[in-house]
């Protein structure tokens, strides 16, 4: 029986100090026992000499210091993992909310695990399909990256999450693929819309989910990544399946880990984050990828909106350092109602020429991407030239390529949300496109392609 201690020695906010304890380590659980029966949970933050510094899971009311006591479980936090956990619906700490039985766990896992060893990963390089034009042929996700979404207030990177969810496959492989999805610090509404987004497609079935609304206390958001990543673990490691991990938001997870931090009195980084950020992030981010001699895999897609629509913002500036890239949701595009507003010249997928080409996309899948930027860019400096100086400054050349950036954003980027195309429709509206502009521009595109596809766009 865990030994119990009446040394409770002060409460502040989230934070309880304890007196006097004995072989009590860092991250260990332990039960608040209130004099009326109540238990509350709680987790160790810091060890100095005989003095724990406990987190409470729940809030801190009611707690009577005198009457209180504290035992500590020798444990740290856990996840009971098995394949049952498909279909369903956790909240932050792994307890199921969707009104069914607790899962019968085959194993226990330490929610905090291990980045992978770098020289145990393998290199990143079959292509997932997620259904999304610009994402799938420009921007492309390839199985064991990292790559964010930056959003912003307002724009609907929740609408984009839920698409990737329902939509996002493994081409050419009967391999399982599952998707755990992790929302942190979400409204009641906004979690509704993803379970029943879920729910009405039946992507349900292949889902795990963990929702942690924004009335719960910090303590659990800190928790929800990482117990999401630990059934990710489980599922893609011991049970050989391809798993995508979709978190949102990011933003409210650094949010809990500076509140804790202030409660603590640390000193502050960058506006006001503790300077351990970038560890932590890198903590949760690294334990994506694939291993050597395991068939299963992990990709992340961590979302996260910048405050005030800032970029160098601490939290997608360090992301943005850790991680392969990032897709960027644009409010321009969201103003003009494309959907979904993915702004393409700045994003980036690192990784996108390892899994393109023959035998993984298309042949012309490269050039063509290369194609695509290389116009849209143009026809975008044109429409601003277009802007200053009138549409009759501009050359016959220069009007075709602001029509090109216009038809671009309208047919490519711009496909709603319930839209799944495969990658051969992706690569045929980009040839397409291309077919607006005369052949003699296209300069990126070799000869054979240009001769097996442009030809038939153009007729």
């Amino acid at each position: 029986m865990p030994k119990e201690y009446k040394t409770i020695e002060e409460v502040a906010g989230p934070l309880m100090l304890v007196r006097d304890v004995e072989n009590v380590s860092f991250d260990e659980l332990g039960e608040i026992l209130l004099a009326d029966g109540q238990k509350r949970r709680c987790r160790v933050l810091e060890i100095d000499g005989t003095n724990a510094l406990v987190q409470l899971f729940e809030n801190s009311a009611g707690i009577n210091l005198s009457n209180s006591k504290v035992r500590f479980l020798g444990k740290s936090m856990q996840l009971g993992v098995s394949k049952d956990m498909l279909s369903r619906v956790f909240d932050g700490l792994g307890r199921p909310i969707d009104g069914r039985t607790e899962i019968l766990p085959e194993k226990r896992m330490d929610i905090n695990g291990l980045p992978i060893n770098p020289v145990a990963r393998n290199y990143p390089q079959e292509f997932i399909q997620t259904g999304i034009s610009a994402i799938d042929g420009l921007n492309t996700l390839v199985r064991g990256q990292k790559l964010p979404i930056f959003s912003a207030s307002g724009l609907p990177h929740a609408k984009l999450a839920a698409q990737i969810a329902r939509q996002a496959k493994v081409r050419g492989t009967a391999e399982p693929f599952a998707v755990v999805f992790a929302a942190v610090g979400i409204t009641f509404e906004e979690s509704q819309f993803f379970v029943e987004s879920f729910k009405e497609t039946g992507a349900i079935d292949r889902s795990v989910m963990f929702l942690n609304l924004a009335n719960d206390p910090a303590i659990e958001r800190i928790a929800t990544p990482k117990m999401a990543l630990t059934a990710a673990e489980y599922l893609a490691f011991d049970c050989d399946m391809h798993v995508l991990v979709i978190i949102t938001d990011i933003t409210n997870y650094a949010d809990a880990l500076r509140e804790v931090s202030a409660a603590r009195r640390e000193v502050p980084g960058r506006r006001g984050y503790p300077g351990y950020m970038y560890t932590d992030l890198a903590s949760i981010y690294e334990r994506a990828g694939r291993q050597r001699d395991k068939t299963g895999s992990i990709t992340l897609i961590p979302i996260l909106t910048m405050p005030e629509d800032d970029k160098t913002h601490p939290i997608p500036d360090l992301t943005g350092y850790i991680t392969e890239g990032q897709i960027i949701l644009s409010r321009e595009l969201f103003r003009k109602s494309i959907t979904p507003p993915i702004d393409v010249l700045p994003s980036l997928s690192r990784l996108k020429d390892k899994g393109i080409g023959a035998g993984k996309t298309r042949e012309d899948h490269s050039d063509t991407m290369n194609q695509l930027f290389s116009a849209y860019a143009r026809g975008k400096e044109a429409k601003e030239l277009m802007t200053i100086l009138g549409e009759a400054a501009l050359t016959d050349v220069d009007r075709l390529y602001a029509k090109f950036a216009d038809e671009f954003e309208k047919k490519y980027v711009s496909q709603g949300y319930e839209n799944n195309r495969n990658i051969e429709e992706t690569l045929d509206i980009g040839w397409e496109l291309l077919s607006i502009l005369p052949r003699n521009e296209l300069k990126r595109i070799y000869d054979k392609y240009l001769d097996k596809y442009y030809k038939k766009s153009e007729g």
